[in-house]
């Protein structure tokens, strides 16, 4: 496959890459009860929007020596100010310690613990999204899941791992959440402690490259993959509420552990079975729930609004348990001809949170249309969120969202 590539010396072991990717979104959205959109009543929106765009630049400068850089934006919409410009998300540098078995390294990186997608390859994901309640700390104490960080990687025999003190950025510059407290969690604004996270993955059949820290969420049948890896993050006193007259700190502890695995069925055709399943135990203080709603078309709520918040938001992270399960059958590689192949999917997040009297399930479905593998795509998709009363807490409705992306890469 043609690359972005410019080799430093005859061998190519010195080398600088570069590659794109774009993913735009076109959405219908049935938002949340109250939601508006500059002080307006909105039911529903029609909006196109680019859920991200990325550049990244990285490279061996010497037999140990690994740089990777990677700018770009997200969740550029029709309602966020407007010219807003690319961010740097990765710059790191790292040494080889001892050849596939340690290197080191440090920067703004993503080399997170906790689970296989906290840090997901945005190209070469099953579903329209990466699993985003896996990125626990998503522009809370972080920038999009990067962290300040000085991290160990490598593979030992099937054993890959990684582990990392982070940095965690200051609470007072999120747009998640305040400063202020109350009777339930939120990250305190205190003076960050020290982050430590890790994440260990035994890979039974094909290895997977670590030269980043993204993982996949399939291969298009290109490898056959069966990995099983468990992980966790955790901060001394990084969470804060209100009892009574006393302040209470409280740590972040979080854990997780998931299995990977994809098939080739038949290599002459290339039809492929990929399935991923995680479970995870999260503990962020009392009661804490986030609701998340990734690009949302509103902007505001009214009196009457539900506990989710606006627009396509619902409960993606708390304290307490979370089950994920997703798969997907890849059809064979010419089922269009020229025009490439399909990929149905579906998935599922079952959370049961402390706050919530119900359970949050999400559920999905999609199909990939793959003219050119992933340098060129097209997904259909359908997400069903629940909806909780803003003072029962319990789920009184469902709302849905059906979303196209076109994903081109190199």
């Amino acid at each position: 496959i043609n690359e972005l590539r410019l080799n430093l010396n005859t061998d190519g072991s010195h080398f600088v890459k570069a590659t794109f990717a774009n993913q735009t979104w076109v959405r219908i959205t049935d938002t949340n009860p109250g939601s508006t959109l500059d002080g307006y009543d909105v039911k529903n929106l029609f909006d196109i929007g680019l859920r991200r765009t990325r550049f990244q630049l990285f490279g061996k400068v010497h037999d140990r020596v690994f740089f990777y850089t990677q700018i770009g934006q997200n969740n550029l919409s029709f309602n966020p100010p407007r010219k807003a410009g690319l961010f740097v998300h990765d710059a790191v540098g790292e040494i080889e310690i001892a050849k596939d078995v340690v290197s080191v390294g440090a920067g703004l990186a993503a080399w997170s613990g906790l689970s296989r997608f906290a840090s997901a390859s945005i190209a070469n994901q099953l579903g329209f999204d990466a699993p985003l309640y896996q990125q626990a700390t998503n522009d809370v104490t972080d920038q999009f899941l990067r962290k300040y960080s000085v991290y160990a990687k490598g593979k030992i025999r099937k054993l890959d791992y990684r582990l990392a003190i982070s940095k965690p950025m200051t609470v007072k510059n999120s747009t998640v959440q305040d400063i202020s407290i109350s009777d339930n969690s939120k990250f305190a604004p205190t003076p960050p402690k020290p982050q430590f996270q890790g994440y260990f993955m035994l890979q039974l059949k094909d290895q997977e490259s670590n030269q980043t820290p993204y993982n996949s969420g399939t291969y298009l049948g290109k490898k056959d993959v069966l990995t099983i890896g468990t992980g966790f993050i955790t901060q001394k006193g990084a969470m804060w509420h209100q009892e009574g007259p006393q302040t209470r700190f409280e740590d972040l502890k979080l854990w997780s552990a998931d299995v990977f695995y994809e098939q080739q069925l038949n290599k002459a055709q290339g039809n492929a079975v990929t399935v991923y399943a995680a479970y995870s135990i999260t503990d962020f203080g009392k009661n804490y729930v986030r609701n998340l709603g990734v690009m949302n078309p509103a902007n505001g709520v009214s009196t009457t609004a539900s506990f989710n918040g606006a627009g396509n938001a619902f409960p993606m992270i708390g304290t307490g348990s979370t089950l994920f399960a997703q798969a997907g059958y890849l059809f064979n590689k010419d089922l269009l001809g020229k025009m490439g192949t399909l990929q149905p999917y579906a998935d599922i997040q079952y959370s049961k949170f402390d706050l919530l009297k119900d359970p949050m399930a999400l559920y999905e479905a999609g199909l990939n249309w793959l003219i050119d593998g992933q340098r060129a795509k097209v997904s259909l998709a359908y997400q069903s969120r629940p909806v909780y009363g803003s003072s029962t807490h319990t789920v009184n409705d469902r709302k849905g969202m059906a979303v196209a992306q076109v994903q081109v890469s190199i």
